[in-house]
């Protein structure tokens, strides 16, 4: 068998077969497939897609390509929780401390940044000497002992998952269906849970620009996991604008924790209360989603979703003083305001261009070894149907080298789309796929 042959039988819309599928991710894996020839074949399926079977063959044979780990020995359900990523979409970082702290394990292997969004793995590592490349036997043993674990895939954890991940971010091959589903299931059905709560964006700001295919995606996923026997829930949510106000790593880490001290941004703590309400219920600590809206409000009241994310970070080798003093975290050196042009009312903020504009001064990568700032990126002043004066701030660009200030200032003026009249507010939440 040749890759050659699996490409062009893709590239003519031909089914691939199981046989096929697992040759190409064993041989991308130990890397005797090189990644032209895996971008080609990539390119062929964002194009061509892969149907039912085939994507089952996909993700099984992303599964296996490393450890499927066991965590039956752990007492309870264990609960993870994974979005299909957005800007500004800092969700984790407040939300798997709570849940902990609510008395459900999460285990969660997640990923870097792809393309214009942010990844949690990035902003974790904002925190000075924070480890996310633990051994599977820490990972386990963290899970147990306190609650919950954040890891990124290691060599054990679906590593052709890992290397795929960063082939598709620089080779515009990130937005297709059976890829982000395939990526998305294999590294978690691997890392051991009973039961997924899947936050799927939609918008500006997501690969999943329309809802009809948003909910495809989500039905997908939805799908491979129940073949797999596990309980999974999706909600769908809106990214036409980002999330919160801060966009950047260390940025992000801050905002997650005034979140978890009781401020931070409405929307993210609404997104907070809701996915963690749903994993109180399928880890069966809530006996419904109201009870464990309660019961997340609670544990950021008495700060335990605090004390529980100092803890995780310590565990993980990290500085827990930043928890306490966030203004020690990573911090850029310069600042620029970007100022309205005119007066009137924010009708819409493109997130994606927000994103970009973080990604070119630092925040973001481009290329799959380039090297993230942790320090920089971009804080909102003003969201959608904000009423702005000519010359207020809308936005503050965080940098330290100046390279490619000028382009960031362009994309986020240009980002901003200001008008008359008010503005529908939009729902944050737009269903549940089960």
């Amino acid at each position: 068998m040749r890759a050659y042959e699996v490409i062009k039988k893709k590239r003519d819309r031909g089914t691939l077969s199981s046989a096929e599928i697992a040759f190409v991710i064993k041989g991308f894996t130990d890397g005797s497939i090189p990644d032209y020839q895996m971008s080609a074949l990539l390119m062929a399926i964002v194009l061509n897609g892969l149907d039912a079977k085939e994507l089952a063959a996909w993700t099984k044979a992303m599964l296996e390509s490393g450890q499927v780990l066991d965590l039956s020995a752990i007492p309870g359900v264990k609960v993870d929780k994974h979005s299909t990523g957005g800007v500004g979409d800092k969700i984790s970082l407040p939300l798997a401390p709570l849940v902990a702290a609510a008395g459900v394990r999460v285990p969660m292997v997640s990923g870097r940044g792809l393309g214009h969004t942010g990844g949690t793995l990035d902003k974790l590592q904002s925190i000075p000497g924070f480890r996310v490349d633990l051994s599977t036997a820490d990972y386990q043993r963290l899970v147990a002992q306190v609650g919950a674990c954040l890891i990124g895939q290691t060599k054990e954890i679906a590593p052709a998952d890992k290397k795929l991940y960063a082939l598709r971010d620089v080779t515009a091959t990130v937005e297709s269906i059976p890829l982000i589903a395939s990526s998305i299931m294999s590294k978690k059905l691997a890392e051991g849970i009973d039961a997924l709560v899947l936050d799927v964006k939609v918008g500006s700001g997501a690969f999943m620009k329309t809802l009809p295919d948003a909910k495809k995606l989500a039905a997908t996923m939805v799908g491979i996991g129940t073949r797999m026997g596990k309980k999974v829930v999706a909600l769908l949510t809106d990214m036409d604008q980002p999330l919160g106000l801060a966009v950047g790593n260390a940025l992000e880490v801050k905002e997650s924790i005034d979140v978890l001290s009781g401020g931070g941004p409405e929307d993210i703590v609404l997104l907070t209360v809701e996915l963690g309400a749903h994993m109180l219920v399928l880890g069966k600590v809530a006996k419904n989603l109201e009870a464990g809206r309660k019961t997340i409000r609670e544990r950021i009241a008495d700060r335990s979703g605090l004390a529980k994310f100092r803890e995780i970070a310590v565990m993980q080798g990290g500085d827990g003083t930043v928890i306490d003093q966030p203004w020690n975290l990573p911090a850029a050196k310069h600042t620029r305001e970007v100022v309205a042009a005119k007066a009137g009312v924010i009708q819409a903020i493109d997130a994606e261009a927000v994103g970009v504009a973080a990604l070119v001064v630092g925040a973001g990568r481009e290329k799959v070894d380039d090297v993230i700032d942790p320090g920089a990126g971009v804080v909102l002043a003003a969201k959608r149907g904000d009423t702005v004066k000519k010359g207020q701030p809308l936005a503050t660009i965080h940098y330290n080298a100046d390279a490619r200030l000028d382009e960031s200032i362009q994309r986020l003026t240009a980002a901003f789309r200001i008008g008359r009249g008010a503005v529908r507010k939009k729902p944050l939440f737009l269903g549940v796929v089960k």
